[in-house]
């Protein structure tokens, strides 16, 4: 896994340039990438779906289920939450886990990546095909040409700003191109960008 940092600025630039204002205010399921107030969130309709949260400085909290997870199909149960910090949120973990609807638990503090144990023979908690999309940066880029501009600047900038924390609305707006051709939502990406994070931190002071 990648720094949380990493993690959520490549997540984070897919959901800044889906945002759209209608998604934010629909009442229906919601699927693709998107922030909110609890965090970033992926759900592709099928069988994978993930959260990725910050919970203070320094803590972030990332499960969901991709279906190629073992963990809770294992003979013998596996505990997801065993060992997991105090500061988790536990109730919307349990009532997943109450739904079977968790695949894998992970948590990142004082520096590290940590989990649940895991018995020997299980191979796959479904994290590599749920996080692979952001893990590689290729990947990451790829899934870019469906919100962007084929004729503007090199998408590599855009991921670079992303990644540095120094994403502006208007370097947005010279990418942004929503797949099915309308005009960007340029509002309700600027509030994605906002609660992201993305920005120069003179670019959100005050």
């Amino acid at each position: 896994m990648p720094s949380p940092e990493l993690l959520w600025a490549r997540w984070a630039l897919v959901a800044v340039l889906e945002a759209t204002t209608a998604a934010e205010e629909s009442k229906r399921y919601r699927t693709g990438h998107w922030i909110d107030e609890e965090g970033l969130h992926l759900d592709d309709c099928g069988c994978t779906w993930w959260t990725f949260s910050r919970v203070g400085e320094g803590r972030y909290v990332l499960f969901g289920e991709d279906e190629s997870s073992g963990v809770k199909w294992h003979e013998t149960p596996i505990d997801m939450l065993a060992g997991g910090p105090d500061w988790l949120p536990y109730e919307e973990l349990r009532e997943r886990l109450a739904g079977n609807e968790l695949g894998c638990v992970y948590w990142y503090e004082n520096g590290a990546w940590a989990r649940a144990p895991y018995p020997d023979d299980l191979d796959d908690d479904g994290l590599d095909c749920g996080m692979s999309r952001f893990v590689d940066r290729e990947d990451a880029l790829r899934l870019l040409n469906d919100h962007i501009r084929h004729d503007g600047p090199d998408p590599e900038l855009l991921m670079e700003h992303a990644e540095g924390y120094r994403l502006t609305p208007e370097l947005l707006e010279s990418y942004a191109a929503p797949e099915d051709g309308s005009a960007p939502d340029l509002p309700a990406m600027g509030r994605a960008l906002r609660r992201a994070g993305l920005e120069p931190r003179t670019a959100t002071a005050g």
